[in-house]
């Protein structure tokens, strides 16, 4: 089954169709709160968030570290429901999931805000903004299952920013976009807390994780204070929930390439989740509050693929580095190349269903039949 170039030809026509969807961007937010899910009254009119793990407590009229829910006279609402700033359609690379529906759409949207803020992040400008404070589109969870459908996207992927910031938006899409017979999945930095995110796992059906290092130092210096227990645990509980589990790792010269703890953090997903999970080594470029530092070289991105390699895991893939042989999929008993990248050039030529036509092996993933 051949599909060279198919990604971007669907993708074009997807564009179009999308030129003619019809939904309204504000030049100023017409933000509408909505009541949160997951906070608990305190006393006084004080109110916490139980949403992600830092807990945020808030007085009337105090947002959370992430912007979006704020208290509202003893009520904790979220300003990030219906109001996605950024809206696309992507190939489902992009995300990415190299193990999902290769060479399909995924219709793409976030909303300002997140729960972390880290130095390298390269969506700074949604991701540090409020959602009351930018451009927004007006886009009920309807009308987003309906723009995926005419987009001829069978994916849904909440992206860009932190898709917790906006759950109860997330969580109603998903429920529907499952009735409707798509699936949906989030690029997520895995900062959220085991009760919500259950709950999100019935319903959707892929996760990619930024996992951005394996030092508890590292989170601490690069993301605000954030901590790196809380993305295993979540890491471990989508593995046990059954959800289709790909990790981002994004390589940062001098910040989190030792080999040593590359090691370590291959060996930890190993043996907690399998060698099964994908892991992506993705080159960092200077962005943001780390503009001082340079894109990792090719080296050090090869260096890692070889130690998760040697570690056991299957699947193991470069990113952002177009034409490197770690973008392709190989056949873990074979060998042979079941799926050629070049970018966004997708071309399955050596699977049918999920299985390898050399030797029939059953790769894990989410494929089309």
């Amino acid at each position: 089954m051949k599909r060279t170039l198919s990604v971007l030809v669907i993708l074009f026509f997807a564009m179009i169709i999308m030129a003619h969807i019809s939904f309204a961007r504000s030049e100023t937010s017409k933000t509408v709160p909505r009541v949160a899910s997951y906070w608990n009254k305190v006393k006084n009119g004080i109110v916490q968030c139980v949403l992600c793990p830092r807990k945020c407590v808030l007085a009337p009229g105090q947002r959370g570290f992430c912007t979006v829910r704020v208290n509202k006279d003893g009520t904790l609402y979220t300003l990030g429901y219906g109001n996605p700033v950024s809206v696309h359609v992507d190939p489902i690379e992009k995300k990415p999931f190299f193990h999902v529906l290769p060479g399909e759409n995924a219709f793409s949207l976030a909303v300002a805000g997140c729960n972390m803020r880290c130095l390298f992040c390269q969506n700074w400008q949604i991701s540090q903004s409020r959602p009351d404070d930018v451009s927004a589109y007006d886009l009920p969870p309807e009308k987003v299952v309906e723009a995926a459908i005419k987009s001829l996207s069978p994916f849904i992927a909440y992206t860009y920013t932190e898709p917790t910031v906006f759950y109860e938006y997330m969580l109603d899409i998903a429920k529907l976009a499952r009735a409707k017979g798509l699936k949906s999945g989030m690029h997520s930095c895995g900062y959220i807390n085991k009760e919500p995110l259950k709950e999100l796992l019935k319903y959707i059906d892929a996760v990619n994780v930024d996992l951005k290092g394996f030092n508890p130092d590292f989170y601490r210096r690069m993301g605000s204070d954030a901590a790196l227990e809380p993305v295993l645990e979540t890491l471990k509980t989508v593995k046990e929930e059954g959800v289709w589990l790909e990790i981002t790792n994004l390589i940062i010269p001098g910040q989190n390439d030792d080999p040593e703890e590359i090691r370590a953090m291959c060996r930890w997903i190993k043996t907690n989740l399998g060698s099964e999970v994908p892991i992506h080594f993705s080159r960092f470029m200077p962005s943001f509050k780390l503009m001082n530092l340079p894109p990792t070289p090719a080296e050090k991105l090869e260096e890692a693929c070889r130690i998760a390699k040697e570690e056991g895991l299957k699947y193991v893939y470069v990113g952002n580095v177009p034409g490197n042989e770690h973008e392709n999929t190989y056949c873990p008993n074979c060998g042979k190349i079941v799926i050629n990248r070049r970018g966004y050039e997708i071309s399955v030529t050596g699977m049918v269903g999920g299985k390898c036509l050399y030797c029939g092996y059953a790769l894990e993933g989410i494929w089309k039949k």
